[in-house]
This record gives structure tokens, C-alpha cells and sequence, in this order.
């Protein structure tokens, strides 16, 4: 029989109250193709429906990582407590404030409750669910332990999403100041210095070297401000979409990212923390080392660490240990070698490779605040020279005044 999806029918939510076997007055919600639909389902479920309306959806937000994450803390956390899956999605899905998060997860429901196991529904959305995700799940689904591994997989995604936001907010401080640096310079170039000149041409004499270069780049703002804004509006965009599209251009990337000075520590230390943390996530869930290898890569966000987890996959799957795998790609730092070395031999692969990732995230975190309370004095300096420069160079004329008049 063919269903709503195959007919080009759209489903929608909706609301529902009726009675059910005792008698008791419930209420629920339901994605279907139409009012007979819901019918059916709820007679199927002993349910006598009294009054089904449909439910307008609201524009939902984008779906975020921080999104999955927050859904797997509550998933975990609902099935701990003995609450069944379905209605662990029901609830979870009805308290979301992102319709868009509402949505997907009824349509994951409506797979489970149709026979599909969890992780094939999850599959079916790789762009939110990437396959560790669902190896895990499958996994839990497997060993009978898929709330603990919900646990895990949410403490995964946190604590990994607090080191990109850290990663982000330190990379973004003083990209965000050099913007507003360049803004306020633009709006004092085009509106402000023109006012001095006009004043400074009255005077009619010479005006210091310092005062001709700031009018002059006042000058080329006034005249040229549309090419310099499409200049870098547009090298921006083309950048963004050559960096997107262009898989050598994002390796290129990673390499130079992280052999930025002071930066670059600080993302290879986090691309570590990711990577070992990730294995260890895996590891522990029981999934071979070869097949936990195909997930890692790609967690560790960083081209230079996808490559050498596919080096090390392949040595490691022709016999040679985790370790001496690691070591041949010249890439991890020793001390989580020695971690790994530790662990294979006393067979805690996953505890070592966890302490690994508290110390580099940890590590992390001391950087970016260390940075944080380094860059100030430096943004400040960056600042007061830049715009300082500016008003010396404009008041120098009037400091000469009486020697022009």
C-alpha cells in the first residue's frame, strides 16, 4: 500500500483529545496525511478520539549541533528514568522551542513506531546524525545498553561542542575588532576628515606630511568607497565558496591553520582533544578499533588529522598496534603516545585515551583564557595607535596655528 510520503502527500501535526479505555480524558499529538489517519491510529491505540485539530507549524530555526546534543542529553536521561522510547520522543520533541527540531524528531517516531530500528532512522538524516552516531546507537540498540550509550554520546557532543565554541570565540575576538576597527576608520575617513580639509584650506599654507597622508586616504575612501567594499565583499564570498567547494583549498587550510603562530597550538591541541576523545568515545562502546577509525577522522575536524587516521587505520588493520601507528605519522604529541602505549598494554584503551582528552581539553580551555586576557592589552594598543594616529595627524595643523597665522 502506498504510503503518504509516495503520493506526494505532506504530513502534518496534529492535535488530539479522546478517551481512553477507562474512560480517562488524554491529549497528544500526531503527524498524519489527514484526519482519518489519526482516527486510525488512535483506535489502534485504544484511543476514542473526541476532537482532532490540525496544528499550524512555526518557521523552525536551523538545526544545530548544540541541538543534537541537548536532544541526546534529554533522550539519556528519559530512558535512565524507565521512560519508554516513544514517549521519551514525544516528550522531548513537544518541549523543544525549535519547530524544526520538533519536526525531525516526530518523523524519527514515526519511523521507530512503524518497526524501523533507531539508528536506520537515524541514518536517514546524516546531514544531523553523522555514522559515529549512529554506530554507537547501533551498538546500544545490540548490547541492550543504548541509554548508557545515549550518556556517553551526549557527554561526547558537549563537551565537544564546548571546545569548538572556545576555539571559535578565541578566533573570533580579534577578527571582530578589526572589523569595527575598519568600520569606525571608513566613518572617519568619509564623513569626519572632509570637514578638516575644508577648515585646513582656509588656512592656506602648508600642512605637515602626516595630515596630506591621512587626507589623501580620505581622498581614495570618498572616491572609491564602492570598490573597496566590493573588493572585499566579494573576496570574501569567493573565498567562503572556494573553501566550501574546493577540497584542496580546505586542506591547504587546516595545514596553514595550524602553523599559526600562538593559534595554531591552540587548534591542534583541540583537533587532538577531538580525536582522542572520539576514540575513546568508541572504544568503550565496544566498536572494533579499525571500524571506531573511520569515525575518528572526521571527528577531529582538521585535514591533517582525517589523513593520518586513514594511514594509521590501514597499518593498524594489517596488524601493527595502535601506538607505533600513531607514532609513524608524526603527528600526535608524545604524550599521548605514551598514553595509548599505556593503555594497550593494560587494556584501558578508552580510560587512557579519555584522561588524554581532559588533559588537552583542559589545556584548551587555559589557553583561551589565557589569550583572551592577552589579546585586550594588544587589541587596546592596536586600537589607540590606528584611531590615535588619526586624531594627532588631523590636529597637528591647529597645534601650528599661531605660526600660521
Amino acid at each position: 500500500m502506498a504510503t503518504a510520503a509516495s503520493r506526494g502527500i505532506k504530513d502534518v501535526v496534529f492535535e488530539w483529545e479522546g478517551k481512553d479505555r477507562s474512560g480517562k480524558t488524554v491529549r497528544g499529538e500526531v503527524r498524519a496525511a489527514g484526519e482519518n489517519q489519526v482516527k486510525a491510529t488512535l483506535r489502534r491505540q485504544g484511543v476514542l478520539p473526541t476532537k482532532i485539530k490540525k496544528r499550524r507549524m512555526r518557521a523552525g530555526k536551523k538545526i544545530k549541533p548544540k541541538d543534537i546534543a541537548l536532544f541526546t542529553r534529554q533522550m539519556a536521561t528519559m530512558m535512565k528514568a524507565g521512560v519508554p522510547l516513544l514517549q521519551s520522543f514525544d516528550i522531548v520533541g513537544r518541549g523543544n522551542s525549535n519547530p524544526s527540531v520538533t519536526k525531525l524528531l516526530n518523523d524519527i517516531r514515526a519511523d521507530v513506531e512503524t518497526g524501523t530500528s533507531l539508528n536506520a532512522a537515524f541514518r536517514k538524516y546524516p546531514m544531523y546524525f553523522d555514522s559515529l552516531y549512529c554506530n554507537l546507537v547501533e551498538a546500544g540498540e545490540a548490547a541492550g545498553i543504548l541509554e548508557t550509550l545515549l550518556d556517553r554520546l551526549a557527554l561526547y557532543m558537549e563537551k565537544t561542542e564546548a571546545i569548538k565554541s572556545k576555539i571559535r570565540s578565541a578566533l573570533m575576538y580579534p577578527i571582530s575588532v578589526i572589523v569595527v576597527a575598519f568600520v569606525v576608520v571608513t566613518i572617519i575617513m568619509i564623513f569626519v576628515i572632509p570637514a578638516f580639509k575644508e577648515v585646513f584650506t582656509s588656512f592656506g599654507a602648508d600642512l605637515p606630511a602626516p595630515t596630506l597622508l591621512v587626507m589623501a586616504i580620505s581622498e581614495f575612501f570618498v572616491a572609491y568607497w564602492w570598490l573597496i567594499f566590493g573588493t572585499l565583499g566579494g573576496g570574501f564570498y569567493f573565498f567562503m565558496q572556494a573553501w566550501k567547494r574546493n577540497e584542496r583549498m580546505q586542506q591547504a587550510l587546516d595545514r596553514a591553520m595550524l602553523k599559526l603562530p600562538i593559534f595554531g597550538d591552540l587548534i591542534n591541541k583541540s583537533a587532538v582533544a577531538r580525536w582522542t576523545r572520539t576514540l575513546s568515545t568508541m572504544f568503550a562502546a565496544g566498536v572494533p578499533l579499525v571500524e571506531a577509525l573511520d569515525s575518528v577522522g572526521g571527528a577531529s575536524g582538521n585535514y591533517v588529522y582525517s589523513s593520518a587516521t586513514e594511514k594509521i587505520q590501514q597499518e593498524v588493520s594489517t596488524g601493527t598496534s595502535l601506538t607505533a601507528a600513531m607514532g609513524n605519522t608524526n603527528v600526535f604529541p608524545s604524550m599521548v603516545l605514551q598514553m595509548t602505549a599505556i593503555g594497550e598494554e593494560s587494556g584501558a584503551l578508552d580510560h587512557m585515551l579519555g584522561k588524554a582528552a581532559d588533559f588537552y581539553e583542559q589545556d584548551v580551555d587555559e589557553m583561551v583564557a589565557g589569550l583572551s586576557s592577552l589579546m585586550e592589552p594588544i587589541i587596546i594598543v592596536f586600537l589607540g595607535t590606528i584611531i590615535g594616529g588619526i586624531v594627532v595627524s588631523m590636529y597637528l595643523p591647529i597645534f601650528k596655528l599661531g605660526q600660521v597665522v
